[in-house]
């Protein structure tokens, strides 16, 4: 016969942390002497976005006039993407041509 090990939902509770506490992590960040996921885990923070919304609260970083990061192309996909650009600029060419 098989044993069911019966499972326990923990509930997680809320943590409140002090305004220093909150500065501090702040300042390391900002300072180059933590990642957001580095101090999540140093300081036992429960969740990335804890951390971040910190950032926006009391950072110096201009959240609002952030421009949106975006990687960087490999090599394949601007040969592709100046591939359909020519292939479209030769087809705009001969019409006009006519």
């Amino acid at each position: 016969m098989e044993k069911h090990e019966e499972t326990r939902y923990v509930k997680r509770t809320q943590k409140d942390y002090s305004m220093s506490f909150k500065l501090q992590i702040v300042q390391e960040i900002e300072r180059g002497q933590l990642t957001v996921t580095e101090s999540t885990k140093t300081y036992g923070i429960q969740n990335r976005s804890t951390v971040v919304k910190w950032l926006r609260k009391f950072g110096n970083f201009d959240w609002e006039n952030q421009t949106p990061f975006t990687m960087s192309k490999s090599p394949e996909q601007k040969i592709m993407e100046l591939e359909a650009k020519v292939k479209l600029l030769e087809k705009q060419k001969s019409f006009l041509e006519r």
